[in-house]
């Protein structure tokens, strides 16, 4: 066995692996924003609020208990 021979470090990647690697790192990127940005796109601008109108009831007199 020879001990020249230097192992292969792990950063030393093929092409073909660098690539994949920005393709899935572009792939998960786009993944991520082009939902937000379809949903900022369509969203209205300004919103509308429209208030329910809330009548408050009051009690008749008898329903109130006194000690």
């Amino acid at each position: 066995m020879e001990s020249n021979s230097q192992p292969a470090s792990p950063t030393d990647k093929p092409p073909q692996q660098r690539l994949a690697n920005i393709v899935g790192t572009a792939i998960a990127v786009l993944t991520l924003v082009l939902p937000l940005l379809a949903i900022a796109h369509y969203s209205p601008r300004n919103i509308v609020r429209q208030e329910l109108p809330y009548q408050s009831q009051k009690l008749p007199e008898s329903s109130n208990l006194k000690r």
